[in-house]
């Protein structure tokens, strides 16, 4: 810092809030700290008392928070993301579609861990809307080494630490099990609570097959909806260990590839998900039809995103996957999935 003459000021970044106070009125600051000095700004500066002030001396090889916080922006901001301007050392993303966060998390510790710079952002792997926000990102001190920054900079080679993939337009058809819904004996309660949630994740649903709790008649279905073009299949019910409950081997039996019959995630531990070469075909438990949130809300919009998921994308999710049934629900804002 060095101490000058406010009207010599002009153009200078101040070190430290300029606070005004009227009695009775107001006491705030009429200048934060890393605001540049205008022209316009002297008489007010001299008006609360500021004949002299500190301001940043630059110095080679350190930089400004500002301008740290513009390389903070390059190593975290991914597509279809917008930046704020920096205001006092902070720049905040916020998403420009709805889409799903997926998040570098060994560079994002790894930056974190160079200490005196801060990314602090929502979790990955789960869906935001237009507008939401995404990091917020600063420096802590007014100025900090460049050579610091560049270190943060070579941690993220070139990719940026958050990535935002927009929802896919997928088209997705229905299988309904169940011999007592193929009979008409129960109303389907299940098709409904799918359909709202794959139009949520915004998809076009196809339609529904009745197809009761024949295996060959379900592998039937699913191989159906996969010729007039699906890309997501949903089969609903019938996935418990009970000899009458034959989706999963339906499932099987219509697809190339099994990544999961079974999850550490409650309510939905008996989910399965399959892939038909390219095409996702998932089996849902009894559970979503009633549960206000489960596994599906979990993995359905990486789906929807396009993401193509692994055995240990499942693994991982014991911890958090134990949904507390709330009284008031406000997923995703807690700790289900986390």
């Amino acid at each position: 810092m060095k101490l000058i003459r406010t009207e010599d000021a002009v153009g200078s970044v101040l070190c430290h809030d300029i606070t005004q106070i009227i009695p009775g009125e107001v006491k705030d600051a009429v200048f934060r700290k890393g605001h540049v000095v205008t022209e316009e700004d002297i008489p007010v500066l001299l008006s609360v008392g500021k004949e002299h002030l500190y301001v940043w001396e630059a110095q080679e090889g350190m930089l400004h928070e500002n301008d740290a916080a513009e390389v903070l922006r390059r190593i975290c901001q991914g597509e279809h993301m917008k930046a704020s301007a920096p205001k006092e050392g902070k720049i905040e993303l916020t998403a420009e579609c709805d889409g799903l966060l997926k998040i570098d998390r060994e560079k994002l510790q790894q930056v974190n861990a160079l200490g005196q710079m801060v990314l602090a952002s929502r979790h990955g792997d789960f869906p935001v809307k237009k507008g939401d926000k995404i990091v917020g990102m600063r420096v802590v001190p007014l100025v900090i080494e460049e050579e610091k920054m560049n270190r943060a900079e070579e941690i993220c080679g070139g990719k940026p630490i958050f990535r935002l993939l927009p929802f896919q337009k997928m088209r997705a058809g229905i299988v309904t099990t169940g011999n007592e819904v193929l009979s008409g004996r129960i109303k389907d309660q299940f098709t409904p609570v799918v359909v709202s949630k794959l139009e949520e994740a915004g998809m076009e649903v196809m339609g529904n097959v009745l197809a009761g709790d024949d295996t060959e008649k379900v592998t039937g279905a699913i191989r159906e909806w996969l010729d007039k073009g699906a890309e997501m299949v949903v089969c609903t019910g019938g996935m418990s260990v009970d000899p009458d409950d034959r989706t999963p081997l339906a499932i099987r039996n219509a697809s190339d590839t099994v990544v999961t019959y079974g999850a550490p995630v409650l309510p939905g531990a008996m989910f399965m998900l399959a892939y038909a070469g390219k095409v996702p075909v998932v089996g849902l438990p009894g559970c979503v039809m009633y549960a206000r949130r489960t596994i599906f809300d979990l993995v359905l919009p990486r789906l929807a995103a396009g993401e193509r998921l692994q055995a240990e994308d499942f693994t991982g999710m014991g911890e958090g996957g134990l949904c507390l049934n709330c009284e008031v629900c406000t997923y995703p804002n807690c700790g289900f999935g986390k």
